[in-house]
């Protein structure tokens, strides 16, 4: 299909990542070849943050293999999938519990191991959340399958557990200005606010996922430091969250910045511990998660039909979609467990339900490919 090929050219032609400088130009992987020599002189006129990458490098990243990991353990990447909670609470109109409740469901069947189910936030700040604890109780938890709620607070998460909760997560920001738009404090003191539910999950064997907003930009502030993302990398991890993901909120990213920011954090978080969270608000996406995989990150947020967007980030788009994201490991010789076929299925579903157009392009690709099967076997 037309469609696949060119998302397969673009992610191949966007992974190649700037790993110098000469002249004024970009040279791309090991090639002599110079990207765009003059064009960074034109393009400062765009927004500044968008030029991070490119800007604010003080040295190139470091050269990346293309080739697929030969051993079965680095081949396998960790799905995420965050469509029902990141996917759903920018909706303006209120989708039911049981579409949500569903979703889930549907989700669980796909061979997806971790699965975000809603957060327990105030329903002021996040209405779409308001029925976190029905649908926690309202799902069929499969053996296996984690369903992780986010909980910004020791009420949150008292609430979470008593609704069933066996994992959660807490968010912060590696920039001040959207950590206080976000949840009210600044980072110092979103972080104070965690301890308190670090020490009540340990009580309770609750594991903790961390999320830092904002590591490759904010809507507020431009670029962010890749110092700053390490610092709260580093203090998340110290409080006890057994993973920590790198959220590009506004989806701002290029594979060169995603690198100098993996660089800084690798220095005070083992890789092994990062995962990463792309939204796609200019089609950065997949490369910056393959950029990412190339540097040994193993696990990857995504949400079905990249459903998506941040209430507190303006002109952030939807993340990933889980279909491209499946797709292009397939087609890299990563490993992933998810049935592609039954995923695609699940994505057309709650589009339909939403009453739009799924944003996945590999489902929309195969979704004709299997209606000209149809249609060529009448």
């Amino acid at each position: 299909m037309v469609v696949v090929a060119l998302m397969h050219h673009a992610v191949v032609e966007a992974a190649a990542v700037v790993v110098g400088r000469r002249s004024g130009g970009l040279l791309v992987g090991n090639s002599s070849r110079l990207i765009a020599p003059r064009s960074f002189g034109h393009a400062r006129r765009l927004p500044p943050y968008l030029f991070a990458a490119g800007a604010a490098a003080a040295s190139p990243a470091r050269a990346l293999s293309t080739a697929a990991p030969s051993d079965a353990v680095n081949r396998f990447v960790k799905i995420v999938e965050v469509g029902p909670r990141d996917g759903l609470q920018n909706e303006k109109t209120l989708v039911p519990t049981t579409t949500k409740i569903n979703l889930i469901n549907a989700l669980s069947a796909t061979g997806l191991s971790a699965i975000e189910a809603t957060a327990f936030v105030s329903p002021k700040w996040v209405p779409q959340m308001a029925d976190n604890a029905d649908v926690l109780r309202g799902i069929t938890m499969l053996p296996g399958v984690s369903y992780p709620v986010l909980t910004p607070n020791v009420k949150g998460f008292q609430a979470a557990v008593a609704a069933g909760a066996r994992e959660v997560a807490v968010f912060g920001a590696a920039s001040e200005s959207f950590s206080r738009k976000n949840i009210n404090a600044s980072i110092s003191e979103s972080l104070k606010r965690f301890e308190d539910v670090m020490k009540a999950a340990q009580v309770a064997g609750v594991p903790v996922r961390g999320y830092v907003s904002c590591v490759l930009g904010c809507p507020y502030e431009g670029p962010i430091a890749p110092t700053a993302v390490a610092q709260v990398s580093k203090t998340l991890l110290d409080m006890g969250c057994y993973e920590i993901s790198l959220g590009d909120t506004i989806g701002v990213g290029t594979p060169g910045s995603m690198l100098r920011m993996l660089d800084e954090v690798e220095k005070a978080v083992p890789i092994q511990k990062l995962a990463v969270h792309c939204h796609d608000t200019y089609g950065q996406a997949l490369a910056n998660i393959f950029a990412a995989l190339q540097r040994g990150v193993r696990v990857v947020d995504s949400s079905v039909a990249g459903l998506g967007g941040c209430p507190y980030a303006e002109g952030a788009t939807g993340n990933a979609a889980t279909e491209d994201v499946v797709y292009m490991l397939d087609g890299s010789g990563y490993e992933t467990g998810v049935d592609l076929e039954k995923l695609v299925a699940v994505g057309l579903q709650i589009s339909e339900d939403m009453g739009r157009a799924t944003s996945s392009r590999a489902g929309l690709a195969l979704q004709r490919k299997v209606k000209k099967a149809k249609a060529n076997a009448k």
